[in-house]
């Protein structure tokens, strides 16, 4: 009997709990093992629950308990959940967590542990909540050279853009829409302001490149300023817009970002609507792939988080390696790389012409007393410069084929 305690009793800590007793029986054949709850760790009692008589409220118990092999870390944030998961390896537990902060935040330093203790510390759904994406990069795809991730990685501000899209809808409706479906928190500015994403393309990077990427460091911008105006010139341009968070290899190291893009219909990210996720993975061997489904949710994250425990039991006594050091990786600097940039602003075709040179004008239906146009491919420096000589702008967004 290998047991179990889960640290954080909400909505993926409640979700392990149910998906281990409905394929109880599965998971004990491929975990070779019955695999039991003893403890959830929670601020709150749980009256009535069936989970009710295993609430502990001090994680002391657990860490003190020998019979408790794996824990479960679903609480969120950075602290208190660091101190746990570190007290957790230190005393020999194999420690799985859905926590993106924690791991963009101590991935490295945490994995280093684990591998001293001989233990594991794994995070398969702190990205892409169900969609498995850790566990290819570390096995499967180990004799590539990834060239380039790009990932919808954020459901929230995914069904925002498709509810955007399809209703031609205002963003403060789509928000407040998003938030009575529970797809949005009540402060919903870790999704759209794009530091959710940030933190778990900071995550695959790190496992890309072996070094540690500080997601500090990460351009980041989220879909706050999306109108239901620049919908309207997606549509005239047969596009469609989609918060990418994207890492690529570059000759001087990697560079990443995430910002808001307008992707054309061979796209392989165009289709990806309404919450789900997907992560597109270029490899030198490998060339193209895709990962796809549902990227957030109670019972989607914890499969991926039960599939550690799984892993785990596999790995009582052995430490499954992942490269991924406390050194820093230096990021390129992204105004070295290159985009075309879709534009709104006041101004006239000729002042446009005289910065831009030979750009693509765009008519949207409706839109009056602007200009939008779509410049070629430029540095963005070189564009940022440019761009500080218009008079005004109303929006920016980057156009990728």
């Amino acid at each position: 009997m290998i047991k179990v305690a889960v640290m954080g009793y909400g909505t993926i800590g409640s979700g392990v709990v149910e998906v281990l007793n409905i394929n109880k029986s599965n998971i004990a054949k491929r975990a070779k093992d019955e695999v039991e709850v003893k403890y959830v760790l929670d601020l709150r009692d749980f009256p009535g629950d069936p989970m009710e008589k295993k609430i502990v409220h001090d994680y002391k118990t657990i860490l003190e308990d020998p019979e408790v092999e794996i824990v479960v870390e679903t609480m969120g944030g950075v602290e208190p959940a660091y101190t746990f998961v570190k007290a957790m390896l230190e005393a020999g537990k194999h420690v799985t967590t859905s926590n993106k902060a924690l791991v963009a935040a101590k991935g490295a330093e945490l994995i280093a542990l684990a591998k001293e203790k001989n233990v594991n510390f794994m995070f398969e759904a702190s990205v892409g909540g169900g969609i498995p994406i850790i566990r290819p990069l570390n096995s499967c795809l180990t004799a590539d050279e990834i060239e380039e991730i790009t990932g919808i990685v954020n459901g929230t501000t995914n069904y925002m853009m498709t509810k955007m899209a399809e209703q031609g809808a205002e963003f403060d409706d789509v928000l407040k829409d998003a938030q009575d479906m529970g797809y949005a928190e009540k402060d919903p500015t870790a999704d759209i302001e794009g530091y959710d994403s940030c933190r778990k393309i900071a995550i695959l990077t790190s496992l890309v490149c072996g070094q540690q990427v500080d997601y500090e460091d990460i351009h980041t911008e989220g879909i706050t300023k999306i109108t239901a105006t620049d919908i309207r010139y997606a549509k005239a341009m047969n596009r469609k817009i989609k918060l990418l968070a994207t890492s690529k290899k570059v000759e001087d190291g990697y560079v990443a970002m995430v910002a808001p893009f307008l992707l054309p219909p061979a796209h392989p990210l165009y289709n990806v609507n309404d919450v789900f996720n997907a992560i597109f993975v270029h490899g030198n061997v490998l060339g193209d792939a895709m990962f796809y489904g549902s990227g957030a949710g109670k019972l989607p994250t914890a499969s991926a988080v039960v599939a550690d425990i799984v892993d785990m039991a596999k790995h009582r006594n052995v430490n499954v390696a992942v490269e991924w050091s406390s050194k820093k990786m230096e990021l390129v600097d992204y105004k070295k790389s290159e985009n075309k940039f879709f534009v709104r602003a006041n101004a006239s075709k000729d002042e446009v012409e005289a910065l831009f040179g030979n750009v693509t004008f765009v008519e949207a239906e409706g839109v009056e007393n602007e200009v939008g146009f779509v410049t070629g491919v430029m540095k963005e420096a070189d564009f940022e410069a440019k761009k500080e000589q218009l008079a005004e702008v109303l929006n920016v967004i980057r156009v990728t084929d």
